[in-house]
């Protein structure tokens, strides 16, 4: 190690993978602006938030945890060009009062986060 590394680290760390209590409430922020499915949830939070990853196994157990909850539903949904259709998700919304409630959380972190920054 270098004296250099010591800087390059900080001017640009390496992300931060998300845990599943942090991926149950970004999921539930992301729904509540309207469907998505799987791949778009990863690509969404590494673009509107670089800093940040969220692994398939770590967002594919959220997702069954609000599943399980009544959370969330889900569809398949058949996609033009493409072989495999794609499963959505979407708010139950028997849940939008607690998926707001929870997406906050997300929001509120992620702002004390970037102000840390």
């Amino acid at each position: 190690m270098k004296l250099d590394d010591i800087y390059h680290f900080f001017q640009n760390p390496p992300p931060t993978y998300l845990s599943q209590e942090m991926a149950v409430c970004y999921v539930l922020s992301v729904l509540l602006q309207g469907e998505s499915y799987g791949t778009q949830l990863i690509e969404r939070l590494e673009s509107e938030h670089p800093l940040y990853r969220l692994s398939d196994t770590v967002l594919y157990s959220a997702l069954k945890f609000l599943e399980d909850k009544n959370a969330i539903t889900s569809y398949w949904q058949k996609v033009q060009g493409r072989g495999r259709p794609r499963r959505m998700y979407q708010i139950n919304p028997e849940w939008q009062v607690q998926a707001e409630n929870l997406a906050r959380l997300w929001q509120e972190y992620m702002i004390g986060g970037l102000s840390k920054k």
